[in-house]
């Protein structure tokens, strides 16, 4: 059996992809299970397995390639998880004897719609997006219970983010604190972060270390940040790759960061985690079986009862007293003081 799968959004959305990956892997151990993927997530692939070929679309030249490799093989089954034009036009190319996509695909386009054979019933604002990933091997008879990302991080990464601790001597246990997003209406106020930084500079249980993805905005948000503070902290800015950071983030005593590709990371080691979010729902994307505390809107305390339909709050109504208190009930209670 030859099953292809289209996931062509943004790294995120590929490690909530991974339980279907799994399930698939499990109840069709011998299938061959192609995987295409965005541009952006390329650099994720060695940590995804259970694939027997992954596809990378460029947006270029390159993808005639690409196209070629899809329109060539004789698939039994296509899963779309992606419901766009571009993915929609891989699905025919298939020539899959079954087409399958989520029924919304129906709603925007009519004419999209006709290349899938199977519109499962599903949609993703009503579900945690895990959910609605595995709600879409259905016609397959595929039904598995909702599980957490699973990234099989190789050595490469680990020994790298080894070499990273030794280089900045990272001797004691670490938080990571990782306050950028590739959408500026993620990011929570440069001061505040500086405030939380500085708190928490007095506790020599562990150290404090920043992280930063690589876009400019990213960056300038972190030099904000460290124009603010009263000492200097160790800051990884721009010396890890995507793999690597997930490495730290699982030798890692905790994690604060906003919606962001680390949280999933952090979801996939189980390591402790404080989200804030502010314009995207927790209820679609947050962890949902390892540690994590979510902070979401004016309240002081993290948020417990998560829905489908909930208002987008600006970044700046969650305060920094909120994210401390957070920080606290995660972290170990201070013993004897060591030095750095």
């Amino acid at each position: 059996m030859k099953i292809l799968l289209l996931q062509l959004k943004r790294i995120g959305d590929l490690i909530l992809t991974t339980p279907a990956i799994a399930a698939l892997r499990k109840n069709y151990p011998d299938a061959h299970i192609t995987l295409v993927v965005s541009n952006e997530c390329a650099e994720l692939l060695p940590a995804i397995s259970n694939v027997d070929r992954v596809l990378i679309a460029r947006r270029n030249l390159r993808d005639v390639a690409m196209v070629s490799s899809v329109a060539g093989e004789r698939f039994d089954y296509c899963i779309d998880f992606t419901r766009n034009d571009r993915s929609a036009f891989l699905t025919l190319l298939s020539r899959a004897r079954r087409r399958v996509a989520s029924y919304r695909v129906r709603e925007q386009s009519k004419t999209r719609a006709r290349v899938y054979t199977d519109l499962v019933g599903v949609r993703v604002r009503d579900m945690h997006t895990i959910d609605y990933h595995l709600a879409l091997l259905d016609p397959l008879g595929v039904r598995a219970a909702s599980s957490g990302p699973q990234l099989d991080l190789p050595r490469r990464a680990r020994e790298k983010a080894d070499a990273l601790r030794r280089d900045w001597e990272i001797r004691r246990p670490y938080v990571i604190l990782h306050p950028g997003s590739a959408r500026r209406e993620k990011l929570w106020d440069p001061a505040r972060w500086a405030e939380v930084i500085d708190h928490f500079r007095q506790n020599n249980e562990f150290k404090l270390v920043l992280t930063s993805g690589p876009s400019a905005d990213e960056r300038a948000h972190i030099t904000a940040i460290m124009k603010r503070l009263r000492r200097k902290i160790t800051d990884l800015t721009g010396k890890t790759d995507l793999l690597t950071l997930a490495a730290l983030i699982g030798q890692a005593q905790l994690l604060v960061t906003v919606d962001s590709a680390p949280v999933h990371f952090a979801a996939a080691t189980h390591t402790p985690q404080v989200i804030l979010f502010g314009p995207t729902n927790p209820f679609h994307w947050r962890p949902t079986d390892s540690p994590a505390l979510i902070l979401h809107g004016k309240s002081g305390a993290p948020v417990t009862e998560f829905a489908p339909v909930r208002p987008r709050f600006p970044m700046s109504e969650i305060s920094t007293e909120a994210v401390i208190d957070a920080m606290d009930s995660l972290l170990p209670r201070p013993t004897a003081a060591h030095n750095s």
